[in-house]
């Protein structure tokens, strides 16, 4: 047994999170008028109650939940990276940034959750829009290779365009943030399982042109991408989802609610992602790329929607990886440690973004006595959030 029955770990920094607008924020708002909830068939991820047992919301006291407020008053979060890629428009200004950010506040109800906001690496982003963006806080800059994945078709085709953009973000200290996949095309030989490895070159490339700019790979899922990031310098990390730690391209090919960009690598690849967590040494970090979608848009007609719902119980599902990981031999009990889980879900993501834990708040994970849940529905819509169904970690606020 690789971990201790209870682990406590600090409220944690997902630097990556897709919230939604519109209609899904609805889903979440409909189980607002639940205040009691059955601890062991909870229907929304309960609030932090000091008083209750795991899994409990207090009784009487209000909230609110959107995709938002799921991925910040479920988990152990204090602090998220919002991605930007909205439809039908991305955020590619300060103020659209600011005005969902404010979006973002008014559905959460409190302020339990620190936002870092992005801007859309886009042609309308110019280097007066990062000095702008510097000033007003946001903390990052998302490339998202055209067409490669959710809402990328307004992506970069041509890095060399940016290239005064990428200056001003290395003279301000802006971070860029990217999506580290080819697109695919007709005459080509790229496909889901080698566009990461395909992209390692661009990484190193602007990471050689541009040194002093921190750029963070986000969502490793090979082995190929581990070393990449491991060969650049200080000022290069990569994220790393729970999903990937679980989860090859075996369990995505007939399960679309396994179905995400990057795909699910190799068995290999796997192992390299669960070694760079337990050694990351502050060169990766918990990323969840977490993505709800409507169940109609991962098993309808239509091409399935890419995206993993995993935010409500992502140090959960990380816990639980490592303990299957070390049943499997893939890792040894001993090089799971405190200081790395810690690490891993708070303080080196915290520490590459230049944001101190000012809330010092902490969470209480147990072992088993909590089941994720089958369905969150509301208006009309249904999302299957990652492994459900499945025994996991109860979780308590401290």
């Amino acid at each position: 047994m690789p971990l201790p029955d209870t682990v406590e770990l600090p409220a944690g920094f997902d630097a990556h999170v897709h919230l939604r607008d519109g209609d899904m924020c609805k889903v979440f708002r409909s189980a607002a008028n639940i205040q009691t909830l059955e601890y062991t068939n909870r229907l929304i991820i309960p609030d932090r109650c000091p008083d209750g047992p795991p899994g409990w919301s207090e009784p009487g006291k209000p909230h609110t939940h959107t995709p938002d407020t799921e991925m910040a008053s479920s988990l152990t979060l204090s602090l998220a990276l919002i991605m930007p890629n909205l439809a039908p428009t991305p955020v590619t200004t300060v103020k659209m940034a600011l005005d969902y950010s404010a979006r973002i506040k008014q559905a959460l109800g409190k302020d339990e959750v620190d936002l870092l906001m992005t801007l859309y690496l886009h042609p309308d982003v110019t280097s007066e829009t990062v000095r702008e963006a510097k000033k007003a806080g946001v903390a990052a800059v998302k490339s998202y290779p055209a067409g490669v994945t959710t809402n990328s078709s307004a992506g970069v085709v041509d890095y060399d365009a940016f290239h005064e953009v990428f200056k001003t973000m290395e003279e301000v200290d802006l971070i860029l943030c990217l999506h580290g996949e080819c697109p695919s095309h007709a005459g080509s030989d790229i496909t889901t399982l080698n566009a990461e490895s395909k992209f390692l070159p661009t990484l190193k490339a602007l990471h050689a042109k541009y040194p002093k700019l921190r750029i963070i790979l986000e969502h490793c899922t090979t082995a190929e991408a581990v070393e990449a990031v491991k060969a650049c310098g200080p000022n290069v990390s990569g994220t790393i989802t729970c999903h990937h730690l679980f989860i090859t391209i075996d369990d995505v090919v007939g399960d679309a609610l396994n179905f995400c960009k990057p795909v699910a690598k190799l068995p290999a690849d796997r192992k390299a992602l669960l070694n760079a967590v337990a050694h990351s040494n502050g060169k990766f970090f918990l990323g969840t790329d977490s993505a709800p979608h409507p169940i109609t848009s991962k098993t309808g007609p239509s091409k399935a929607a890419a995206g993993v719902f995993t935010q409500p119980y992502a140090v959960q599902y990380l816990l639980a990886a490592l303990d299957d990981a070390v049943a499997r031999g893939e890792l040894r009990d001993e090089e799971i440690t405190q200081e790395g889980l810690e690490g891993f879900v708070s303080g080196y993501g915290r520490k590459f973004y230049g944001t101190e834990d000012l809330r010092k708040e902490r969470v209480r994970l147990t072992r088993g006595g909590a089941v994720v849940d089958q369905m969150f529905e509301g208006e009309g819509i249904q999302v299957v959030p990652f492994r459900a169904g499945k025994e996991t970690w109860s979780l308590q606020w401290l």
